[in-house]
């Protein structure tokens, strides 16, 4: 296996860093992990090359129900 996606899981993996997988496009994996304070998503792509995307925050609530349900309303498809 010679594809950057599994080098990268070992290494999340050896660290002790948990992580899920998805897949929202057809072209890449999405590697999601929940760091103290920040939320990283790894999309790797079938040609190799990574994107990553970095969310910072202070880990504190931000709302209560009536947020839930303006984000699932602003969200709807």
């Amino acid at each position: 296996m010679n594809h950057p996606l599994f080098p990268l899981l070992t290494d999340l993996e050896a660290a002790g860093i948990h992580f899920t997988l998805g897949r929202y496009r057809p072209e890449a994996i999405c590697v999601a992990l929940t760091l103290v304070g920040q939320r990283v998503e790894i999309d790797v792509f079938d040609d190799g090359h990574m994107e990553v995307c970095q969310f910072s925050g202070d880990e504190g609530p931000s709302g209560d129900e009536s947020l839930v349900r303006r984000l699932i309303a602003e969200n709807r498809q």
